[in-house]
Formats: C-alpha cells, sequence, structure tokens
C-alpha cells in the first residue's frame, strides 16, 4: 500500500471517531439546528385534544407525537470526493450492501441507539428507508463511508460501525433531533403561574363570591369595584362589559369600555380613566389597579376560551381580586391560589327569587303563555318556531348567537316592554348570560345540543347540569315583574330527563385551560424555520407539559385560519394576529372575506373604506328572505372583524370611523329584518303553508319538531312543485334540518294528493 493511501485512510478513521463521538455526545448547540417538515395530524390525539400533562414534579419528559414529522429530502453533500473510495478500496456490490443494511436494521442494539438519539420506532424505521435509498443509489458515497461499508462486506468490519453515519442522514431528514430539548423547555407549561412577575410581586387578595343565576353575586363585586379608585371587570361577552361600561359611568364613575373590536374612552383627550371594562381576553396584566372583578370564573374549564380566564386569575395586578361564579369552582380556585401563595376569602349567596320545575311539559304551542321563552338549540328550531307562533296569531321576540349586539339588546328591549304586544321570546342558550330579560317561564325545545369535545370532533349531547341551571335560572329574575320562575320542556318524554339534571350537583371544576402565546410559538420557528405555523402549534401541543391542574385548549380554529392563509407572505407575528381572529369559521362569506384581508395586507395596501365597501358591496338591501338575513349577519361580522384587526394594525385598517358608521345602518337594517323574521320564512319557504306549518312539531298533532338524535346528514327528496331544489339549498346552507325537511315533506304530500276515489281500484304493472 502506498504512503498516500495510508495517509489518507488514516485521515478518514479519524474523522469516523469524531462522527461517533458527535452522534453519541452531547446534541450540538440548537442555533444551527433547521426545521423539518412537519404535518396536521388531524386524527392525532396528542395534537386535537385537551392535553392533561405529567405531575409537575416529574423529571420525565414528555415524548414528541412523531407522526407530525416528515423527512426531508436529502440533499447529498457536494464536496464528496467522487469515486475516492472506489479507487482505495472496490466498488460495492448492491446486492452484498443491501443484506448488509438490512443486518443493520434488525439489530435490537442499533435501534436502542437510536432512540437514545430520539429516533423512536416511526422515524428509526423512515430514516433508514432513506439512508438505504441514499447508499444505493448514489453513484459515488462519501469516501469515508465507503469504506467502511467494503470493509463490512468483506468481512473486516463490524456492522455497529455504520451508526454514525446513519445518525448524521437522520438528522439531516430530521433536523429537529438537534433542538429537541429546547423545543421540550419552550413548551414546558407546567408553572403557568411564573408567567406573571408583576402579579408575584404584590400580595393580593382574592374574594370569591359563589352562588347560582341570579343570586347578587356579581353584583356585589361591582358595588366594591364601584368604590375603588380604580379597577377593572373582565365579563365572557362584549354585552356584558358593555352594561358595566354604561352601568359605571352612570353612577358618575368615569370608566372606558375595551373589547376586541371597540376602544371607548371617556376622557376627552383619550386619556384611559381609572376604571375599565372589557371582555376577559383583553383585559390588562401589566396595569396596576385596586379592584379587579372576573366574572363567570367557571368558563376556566371551557376547551376553547379557558385560557383567558386562567390568564387573568393568576396575571391581574390588583390589591383585590373579586371571582364570580358557581361554587363547583370554588375548591379549584383555592387550589390554583395555594401555587401563588394567596388566600381566598370566600362568600356564598343563594338565588333571590325562587324557581320550580312544572309538573307537565308544555307540548303544545297553544298552551304558550305572556313571559314565556323558547330555548332551542340551533337556529332552524328558531326559525321553524317562530313561525308556528306567528300562525297562532301571537307576536315573538327572537335571539340567538350570531345576531349583532344590537339587534339583540333591542329583542330584549321588545321583549321586556310592558306596553308591547310581544310576550313570547324564542332564543337560543345565548340567553345565560349578558342579558336581562322579563321571563316567567322556561320551555326546552330540546335537551339535547351540538357540542366539541376535548379531542375537537363535534358530536350531540344531553346538556350539563351547569348549563341547564344557568338557562333555567333566567326565569323570575330579581327586579322583573315575575317573583318565581318555572322551568319546563316541551315534550313529555324531555320533562322526566330534565328533572334528572337539576337534581344533580354540579361536576366540581378540576382543570384550567392554557394556551400557547406568540413569544413561544415565535421560539419555536426559530428552531424549526420551515415549518407551517398550524405545524408549530401541532408539535407544540405534541410536546407541551402542563401539570394536573392544566390542559391545553383546542386550537382547531386557530389551526383552520393558519391553514387558510399558509400560501400568503406574512410574518410569522403577523400570521400570529391573523389567526387568533374571533370569525364564525361556518360563515362561508366570513372566511373569504378574512382570506382577502390578509392577501392585502401581504402587498402592504392599506384597506381604506372604499376598499371595504367594495368587497361587501355597500349599500344593502333589506332581507326578503332568511338567506338574505344570514347574509347580513355575516357582513356584521366580516366588519366586526375589520374593527378588530384595526386595533391590531392601525395604519393598514385605517378608515376605522367609516366601517363603524355603516356597521350601525347595517345593524339597523339587521333589527328590521327579525322584527319581520315570520315574513322572511315564509319568503324563504312559500310552499310552506301557514296551516301546514301550525300541524307542525310542538303544535299539538303531527311529529314533533327535530331534537337533535339520529338526524340523517341526507337531505330526502321532496314532490311538491318546484321546492326540491330551494329545500336542497336551504339544508346545505344550514338554514334547515334533514328532520324538519322530512316532517315538512310529509305535511306538503298530504296536501297535495288528491283524494282517493271509492271503489276497488285495479293494480297497473309499471
Amino acid at each position: 500500500m502506498s504512503v498516500n493511501r495510508c495517509m489518507h485512510l488514516f485521515r478518514l478513521r479519524r474523522r469516523m471517531s469524531a462522527l461517533t463521538l458527535s452522534s453519541t455526545g452531547a446534541l450540538p448547540d440548537s442555533r444551527v439546528c433547521y426545521g423539518s417538515t412537519l404535518r396536521s395530524n388531524q386524527h392525532s390525539p396528542n395534537s386535537l385534544s385537551c392535553i392533561r400533562g405529567i405531575s409537575s414534579n416529574s423529571s420525565s419528559s414528555t415524548t414528541p407525537d412523531t407522526s407530525l414529522f416528515v423527512p426531508l429530502a436529502f440533499k447529498a453533500d457536494g464536496s464528496v470526493e467522487g469515486s475516492v473510495g472506489a479507487e482505495l478500496t472496490q466498488p460495492l456490490d448492491k446486492s452484498e450492501l443491501l443484506k448488509v443494511l438490512n443486518r443493520f436494521y434488525k439489530r435490537k442494539e442499533m435501534q436502542k441507539l437510536a432512540a437514545d438519539q430520539g429516533l423512536d420506532a416511526r422515524l428509526f424505521h423512515q430514516a433508514f428507508i432513506s439512508f438505504r435509498k441514499y447508499v444505493l443509489e448514489m453513484n459515488a458515497l462519501g469516501a469515508a463511508l465507503h469504506i467502511i461499508l467494503n470493509d463490512i462486506c468483506c468481512g473486516a468490519g463490524h456492522i455497529d460501525d455504520i451508526f454514525p453515519y446513519f445518525m448524521l442522514h437522520a438528522k439531516q431528514i430530521f433536523p429537529m433531533l438537534d433542538c429537541m430539548d429546547d423545543l421540550r423547555k419552550i413548551s414546558d407549561l407546567r408553572v403557568p403561574a411564573n408567567w406573571y412577575p408583576e402579579a408575584r410581586a404584590i400580595q393580593r387578595k382574592v374574594i370569591f363570591h359563589a352562588g347560582p343565576t341570579n343570586s347578587g353575586k356579581t353584583y356585589q363585586a361591582i358595588q366594591r369595584y364601584l368604590t375603588a379608585k380604580s379597577g377593572v371587570y373582565c365579563g365572557p361577552l362584549k354585552l356584558l362589559a358593555h352594561e358595566i361600561f354604561e352601568k359605571t359611568n352612570g353612577m358618575g364613575v368615569m370608566c372606558d369600555l375595551v373589547t376586541g373590536e371597540d376602544r371607548t374612552f371617556m376622557d376627552p383627550e383619550g386619556r384611559p380613566a381609572g376604571h375599565v371594562a372589557c371582555t376577559i381576553e383583553m383585559c390588562s396584566v401589566n396595569t396596576p389597579y385596586e379592584v379587579a372583578v372576573i366574572d363567570e370564573i367557571q368558563m376556566i374549564r371551557d376547551t376553547s376560551r379557558g385560557w383567558a380566564w386562567t390568564r387573568a386569575l393568576l396575571g391581574l395586578c390588583a390589591e383585590e381580586i373579586h371571582v364570580c361564579g358557581e361554587p363547583a369552582a370554588i375548591d379549584f380556585v383555592r387550589e390554583l391560589m395555594y401555587t401563588t401563595g394567596e388566600e381566598m376569602e370566600v362568600h356564598t349567596y343563594k338565588r333571590l327569587t325562587p324557581f320550580s320545575i312544572s309538573d307537565s311539559a308544555l307540548e303544545s304551542l297553544d298552551n304558550l303563555r305572556p313571559g314565556d321563552c323558547i330555548v332551542c338549540f340551533s337556529k332552524n328550531d328558531i326559525y321553524s318556531i317562530s313561525r308556528q307562533i306567528e300562525v297562532r296569531g301571537l307576536e315573538c321576540a327572537v335571539i340567538y348567537g350570531s345576531l349583532p349586539p344590537g339587534t339583540k339588546l333591542s329583542q330584549a328591549k321588545k321583549f321586556n316592554d310592558p306596553d308591547d304586544p310581544c310576550k313570547i321570546l324564542v332564543a337560543t342558550d345565548a340567553i345565560g348570560m349578558g342579558l336581562n330579560l322579563s321571563i316567567r317561564r322556561i320551555i326546552f325545545n330540546s335537551l339535547v345540543k351540538p357540542n366539541v369535545n376535548e379531542k375537537g370532533e363535534k358530536h350531540m349531547e344531553t346538556i350539563s347540569t351547569s348549563q341547564a341551571l344557568q338557562i333555567a335560572g333566567r326565569a323570575g329574575r330579581f327586579s322583573s315583574k315575575f317573583t318565581e320562575g318555572e322551568v319546563t320542556t316541551m315534550h313529555r318524554d324531555d320533562l322526566v330527563i330534565l328533572k334528572d339534571i337539576l337534581s344533580r350537583a354540579v361536576e366540581p371544576i378540576q382543570t384550567a385551560g392554557l394556551h400557547p402565546t406568540a413569544e413561544q410559538i415565535e421560539m419555536f420557528a426559530y428552531h424549526l424555520p420551515d415549518a407551517t405555523l398550524s405545524n408549530l402549534i401541532d408539535i407544540f401541543v405534541s410536546l407541551s407539559r402542563v401539570d394536573g391542574m392544566y390542559f391545553v385548549c383546542n386550537i382547531d380554529d386557530f389551526k383552520f385560519l393558519a391553514d387558510m392563509i399558509q400560501h400568503i407572505p406574512l410574518n410569522l407575528r403577523s400570521r400570529y394576529v391573523f389567526c387568533t381572529a374571533p370569525i364564525n369559521k361556518k360563515q362561508p362569506f366570513v372566511c373569504t372575506s378574512f382570506l382577502k384581508f390578509a392577501r392585502q395586507f401581504s402587498r402592504d395596501e392599506p384597506l381604506t373604506f372604499d376598499w371595504v365597501c367594495r368587497h361587501i358591496r355597500w349599500p344593502l338591501p333589506a332581507p326578503k328572505n332568511i338567506k338574505d338575513l344570514v347574509h347580513l349577519e355575516a357582513v356584521h361580522d366580516v366588519l366586526d372583524l375589520y374593527l378588530w384587526l384595526s386595533y391590531r394594525f392601525m395604519d393598514m385598517f385605517p378608515d376605522t370611523a367609516g366601517v363603524r358608521e355603516i356597521q350601525h345602518v347595517l345593524d339597523d337594517t339587521i333589527q328590521q329584518g327579525v322584527r319581520n323574521i315570520t315574513r322572511l320564512i315564509r319568503a324563504t319557504d312559500p310552499a310552506a303553508g301557514a296551516e301546514a306549518l301550525g300541524r307542525g312539531g310542538g303544535g299539538g298533532g303531527g311529529a314533533a319538531p327535530p331534537r337533535g338524535r339520529g338526524a340523517s346528514n341526507r337531505a330526502p327528496r321532496l314532490g311538491v312543485g318546484q321546492s326540491s331544489s330551494l329545500a336542497s339549498r336551504l339544508v346545505k346552507d344550514g338554514l334547515l334540518t334533514p328532520d324538519l325537511l322530512r316532517q315538512l315533506q310529509s305535511e306538503w304530500s298530504k296536501e297535495a294528493a288528491p283524494p282517493r276515489p271509492e271503489g276497488p281500484r285495479k293494480n297497473k304493472k309499471k
């Protein structure tokens, strides 16, 4: 052997030793790590569920969901020494090489070593497939690897010598392996109390006002809020924040209003007032206050918004924190306060007016009385029942979640007005909080409602005791004209179930929600720059560690928006802000507008008032049918989205005054449409005559209206005129349920069928 060849082999051996040390020793500096391509796995339990993590005193690390990682395409090193390996040894026999590689794959010792480096069975297999393809298909391997493989094929080397080269290849296609420790540290959510040093720097006094609906608990907390030098009210709804804003200013205490879409400062020069009423997501954890009020604390367990209550409870810088909510939250909030070293004082309240469960169901809309409120869990049922009420010569108010706040208040005022002929209310569970209503009796049209579980899966389920009490408690509200409340059901079978639900104790709250912050996601993106925002969120949740008191909130809506605008060039912070926008993803027009807003923003072109008017085709005519009304509601949501973004990107959404002005006009148009909702229903489906609908569900005869159980997703065919195409569109648009459609089909068929002739008939073959 020549001296030159010996020296070359010596250098190669030294390089191999260095490779072995680097692959089995400490991981390299994570700052040079580049992100792998990740994929969103909607069926992964770790990525979709609200993860309950390991105990806070556990030192074990969370196992990542490796199904989220897809290997990058391998890029061969351009510095490979051509065919030097073959010149120094000999060309490799591909068939013999395949046997060697397969023996390496089957060795348990290699799999264990790879697992120590972060390659579980799934990643080990994927890395091996890529490594084998590289070895067998490359025209020229690196000299060191070529010599090692040749030695093994010739019986002069050990098969384990392949491992350092295999690991180098694996880290090229899975670069996240080099920064896994850093990713775990970033996603460690076990001590959220430490995220708020300003709050931990003061000794806060926590007072829990516990009681059922209509017990005066929030009133007592607000009294202390009004007497403080400074204070913040944190509510779950814009309506509640607006109510406290008006009430506080009405008492002579200057108060500002802060919601996602609105900032109202009472000082003429725009200086902040000492008091502020806000939606809970908008509360400041950096501003010091004397008193803070956190309303509806039981929502801390909400799978979508619970993080906002956790943030407020742990982070508000107030000398006194007044917490209002169900008694079921007392023990949990006290336990949370132990983690901050703060004591809690509990004030309990009883309901101010009694309410009872009726011995009989309503069964027919003919039995309605003034002050009745029928609670439905879908807009379709609201349309149907309000139409049936109108057929009986009664007038009703309508309230559901997607209506603008102004329209809800207008309908509530109409129902509460003793001089108004409207004495019946048809509403969804949106009345459960945020509106003062003079209700004598609550009537549940159904006890089943759509819900999203911890895995983000939508399904129908019976309402909980907490939900039933929240809604039923609206009857007989203190200071209304009804001194006692009553609750019943539309259908006889449901009354037994309702009594059972209300007889149970409310399940105690056991966990609080958390959500990754923009800063945490930015740090993730630093290590994984090739990942999409949706993928970053997925892997963050997969790696996150929480103790037994917390869970990671469902992030499906966030991911939905992230995937929608992934192709639009935005910096990470802007992309994150866009994806936190509170939009209704069920409305196609809202989603389309969101996409156009993001695209215009990415071009650095301000979204002017004229641009918005062209987009929504302003001015809009009054609605002629239900579909028109639904579209107006969607346009109102789009204007809300503009205002929401204007407070995050003021220079790009500059015309808030003009947008707010046309939104007020639109609100008036929607109010007019809701006041004439029965006329819109008739215009939507002229084939459904008054008499036919009057005999429908809840009307004392015929089939019951849809109750959410066992509904088929397939729309049946109709045989009356041209109604089939219209009915199909209504079902597709979510304005009509398949069960209600079947009911109408049956009634229309009876009306359309000619009378049968008397006497025997001969059967004819077709």
